[in-house]
């Protein structure tokens, strides 16, 4: 089955169509018959003989849009005037700003804001640092910090080439949670340096959110920055994935009358966020738990296994099951991929218990595409926003943030990720509950609030918060 056309290879066309009959119905079919799918028209511009029009059209891939830039070139009576891609054209000069909440309109304004009385505010937070966190940016503002070695699933592209999604999570935290944020990424190479640098630009931040670092250094800098600072310090790529996979896990159960206990998940994917999701499974009460890296499953004894995986060997897979992926899905009831495109198939899904759960979870492409898993699973997940059931950190990090900021939490415990989960988990009522809406919509802007009211209150229980 091919897939399906998306908004993110959505393109924009003008086009000037001569002013007689079935021009327009000829262009509507030429790019029908090039498989894309027409979203939008504009009104009808008159240009003497002619009538413009912009056409919003979604495709497959770059390959595809460009045949049917082809395809509408080639008609009679119809010039194309323009095209463009729009995933591109909306991050042209980024996707972030900065705004002023402070007016100086006068002379009396910029004595506050600035020079002689903004003096007066510096002396006060030299008396009392912990006054930083109330009367300047660090109340409401988080670092987005990475060093671009794992991006998505494109890997280690380099700080530059991570900036976009950077600046797409700044957008996020702003847009779902109120939260300021500001892309930070390293031109680094060591743990260290990432660390030795976080500490030096904390004092600017409320709270410092790790991204898309690589495995085994993840661990390490998200480990050394919570003990050095005073501030949360949380690893989106683990925490926020893992949260949001136990959420839809819940709910899976829920819909299907199964219980978290008896389940038995197989894991594909060990770096940083398969680990932390086998972490919070665990922690919820998982029956059983094995994962699968490049060198076949994760076992205790096995060779060549860095701390992480050592930890994740010794508290999963009891059975010590060896073998690849394939042959260790035999007879599991979910699939959870953290890894790579086209990783498992169809086949693979039969050898499973029946209707198993399927979150492939590889972006920009996962695992397996739903169009292969149709019928085969009980519940299937992706993380992409043109699926249903999209299992995204933006479901978690802004609600956590914003909780986590509200009372001045300095860390963000297990207890506070539990919190987050539920509250996504129980954002979904009984009555909207079905195969294709495990977890809530993205849009849905009372979510990241219910989150973040749960996270602060589990921050008060568990002591973290500033006095």
């Amino acid at each position: 089955m091919p897939f399906l056309p998306t908004a993110a290879y959505s393109i924009h066309l003008e086009v000037a169509l001569d002013n007689i009959p079935n021009t327009l119905g000829r262009l509507a079919t030429a790019i029908g018959e090039a498989g894309a799918n027409i979203m939008s028209m504009g009104g009808f511009d008159v240009r003497g003989e002619f009538l413009v029009n912009d056409v919003v059209a979604n495709c497959r891939d770059e390959d595809h849009a460009a045949a049917v830039v082809t395809a509408v070139e080639g008609l009679s009576g119809v010039q194309l005037l323009h095209w463009y891609d729009r995933t591109f054209n909306m991050h042209e000069g980024g996707k972030i700003g900065v705004v002023s909440l402070a007016e100086v309109n006068d002379r009396h304004d910029l004595s506050m804001a600035y020079t002689p009385g903004v003096a007066r505010v510096c002396m006060a937070i030299h008396e009392d640092p912990n006054l930083s966190h109330e009367l300047t940016i660090r109340k409401n503002t988080v670092a987005v910090v990475t060093d671009g070695t794992a991006v998505l699933g494109l890997g280690d592209i380099g700080p530059a080439a991570a900036m976009p999604v950077m600046e797409g999570k700044a957008l996020l935290f702003k847009e779902f949670a109120g939260v300021d944020a500001f892309p930070i990424c390293l031109d680094v190479s060591d743990p260290q340096e990432i660390i030795d640098t976080v500490i030096r630009i904390a004092p600017t931040f409320g709270g410092i959110n790790l991204e898309d670092i690589a495995a085994p250094a993840a661990f390490e800098v998200e480990e050394a920055l919570r003990a050095a600072l005073d501030i949360p310090v949380f690893h989106d790529d683990q925490h926020g994935t893992a949260v949001v996979v136990l959420a839809a896990l819940w709910n899976s159960c829920r819909l299907t009358g199964r219980e978290i206990g008896d389940l038995s998940v197989v894991i594909a994917g060990m770096g940083a966020a398969g680990v932390a999701v086998g972490r919070i499974l665990l922690d919820a009460g998982v029956g059983s738990i094995v994962g699968v890296d490049r060198s076949g499953a994760v076992y205790s004894g096995r060779d060549n296994l860095n701390p992480a995986k050592a930890w994740f060997a010794e508290h999963t897979n009891p059975d010590r099951k060896m073998g690849t992926l394939a042959e260790v899905l035999v007879g599991t009831d979910v699939f959870i991929g953290l890894s790579g495109p086209g990783l498992i198939d169809a086949a693979n899904l039969r050898t499973m218990n029946p209707e198993p759960f399927v979150f492939a979870m590889a972006n920009p492409e996962p695992e397996i595409r739903p169009e292969e898993a149709d019928g085969l699973a009980a519940v299937m997940a992706t993380g992409r926003s043109d699926y249903p059931n999209q299992i995204n950190n933006v479901l978690a990090f802004p609600g956590i943030f914003r909780g986590a900021l509200d009372v001045g939490a300095m860390d963000i415990t297990e207890n506070m990720k539990l919190a987050a989960a539920r509250a996504i988990a129980d954002s979904v009522a009984d009555a909207d509950l079905a195969s294709d809406f495990v977890v809530p919509s993205v849009f849905d802007k009372l979510v990241p609030y219910r989150v973040a009211e749960a996270v602060a209150a589990a921050a008060v229980a568990d002591g973290v918060c500033r006095a």
